[in-house]
């Protein structure tokens, strides 16, 4: 019996210690209650940790029996001999994927916010849940994972059903059980405390986790620059946020990351850009806006006006830092994060050099936007429509320094190959014109 999920994947991770310092491994957890489990499995791995998010396609007059998956990136599986033998039609296959689909694309936003999906392609897959009954879930999970391209498979759970068990070994290189009891009953019998994993749990533990792979295949922690100062944790009028300063030598600014909804400091599209940055001599700090517990709120992931006074704090904290004093100070916005960044820049008393905003939304900025002093820069997806046009009204409402620069092809994410490098170049050239000189 164990204790609880986190004892369960500790014991886990022991039965998994050959794989660790191996190349091209990926931990998957299946949300919710899988996930605690694959934290575990991860950290003891030393490999980055995502969800996956999968939703079976039930028969629609016998929704336990499924006549297929579906899974993020397009993937979808159809049993063609449970369609022919349940008689299903186009139109009824048709609305049920529909309605899985939008469920499923809900839960992932929900769980994974503008973190890309991690790079499965030639990789070692470990597939993790807090244990199998009847087995469909992990199936899918299984079969979604090769279909995204995973060269090996494997199944990781602390107990499960013997029979079915034996028959997942059809789907996976490997089934790692600890234990198949014969009087299994249920998973929860197995466990001292099974309380139900809420869905902060599972952001929080995503955003503690070594983030899994970037759109192009690079590790967001490859990127990190060897003269990083570390983690930090940030004062900000009585709570304290955890963040990642980095300040080159000479470093001629620092920019402050302002993330948006559903994203945080692991970000790997702006770990990206921040990484640019360093190389330019420019010093970074990304930082959670939010507690988790102030995040579990959605009212305060979209409430422009706190974002913004904690942003002013941090950016005074910030000053107080040796390494920074007297360093011009810039932001990077995304999202709403950059109408945060743009009300912040705004308020009196608050010196700020420069704003970029990547895809943002600076009409939240409300009445504040006009009274914005610092050089600005927006740039846009030319295929993120309604977005452009908001940008292009909120510009002409912008009475400092401006520019809208349109990146053709790109959609809201940048996540088109080459785009986020010409955000990132765009950021680089905009911040370190309007900084200053390298530090003597």
């Amino acid at each position: 019996m164990f204790f609880d999920r986190r004892d369960a994947g500790a014991r886990l991770a022991e039965r998994l210690r050959g794989l660790v310092g191996t190349e091209n491994v990926v931990v998957l957890g299946l949300p919710r209650g899988g996930v605690p489990v694959a934290f575990e499995v991860a950290g003891a791995l030393g490999a980055p940790l995502d969800v996956i998010v999968v939703r079976k396609l039930g028969v629609p007059f016998q929704p336990e029996v499924g006549f297929g998956a579906i899974g993020e990136g397009g993937v979808r599986l159809v049993n063609r001999d449970v369609v022919r033998l349940a008689n299903l039609t186009q139109a009824e296959m048709a609305e049920v994927e529909e309605r899985e689909g939008a469920e499923l694309l809900r839960r992932a936003r929900r769980f994974r916010g503008e973190r890309p999906l991690a790079d499965l392609a030639g990789r070692t897959v470990i597939v993790v849940d807090d244990g199998i009954a009847t087995g469909g879930t992990a199936r899918a999970a299984c079969q979604v994972a090769r279909a995204r391209g995973a060269s090996r498979v494997v199944l990781a759970v602390p107990v499960g059903a013997p029979e079915t068990v034996a028959s997942l070994r059809k789907v996976a290189d490997e089934v790692i059980c600890l234990q198949t009891p014969d009087d299994f009953y249920a998973i929860g019998a197995w466990y001292v405390d099974f309380a139900q994993t809420t869905d902060e749990e599972v952001i929080g533990l995503l955003a503690r986790a070594a983030p899994p792979e970037g759109e192009h295949g690079e590790s967001a922690r490859g990127s990190d620059p060897p003269d990083s100062t570390g983690d930090v944790l940030v004062e900000a009028g009585g709570v304290r946020l955890p963040g990642q300063l980095v300040i080159p030598e000479k470093a001629r600014g620092v920019i402050v990351f302002v993330h948006g909804s559903g994203s945080g400091r692991h970000s790997p599209r702006n770990r990206q850009v921040a990484a640019t940055l360093n190389r330019a001599g420019l010093g970074t700090l990304l930082f959670d806006l939010l507690t988790p517990e102030e995040g579990a709120d959605r009212d305060n992931v979209f409430d422009i006006g706190l974002l913004a006074d904690r942003l002013v704090r941090v950016t005074g904290w910030l000053r107080d830092q040796p390494r920074a004093a007297g360093i011009p100070i810039g932001y990077f916005g995304a999202s709403t994060g950059a109408a945060a960044a743009l009300r912040a820049a705004a308020e009196p008393g608050n010196e700020v050099a420069a704003v970029v905003s990547r895809g943002g939304r600076p009409d939240l900025a409300g009445p504040r936007l006009d009274a914005v002093r610092a050089a600005t820069l927006l740039i846009v997806g030319g295929d993120d429509g309604a977005v452009l046009d908001l940008n292009r009204a909120a510009q002409q409402r912008l009475r400092c320094e401006n520019l809208l620069q349109v990146v053709p092809g790109a959609t809201h994410l940048f996540e088109e190959r080459g785009a986020l490098e010409t955000v990132a170049a765009l950021a680089r050239d905009w911040f370190t014109g309007h900084l200053g000189p390298p530090v003597d």
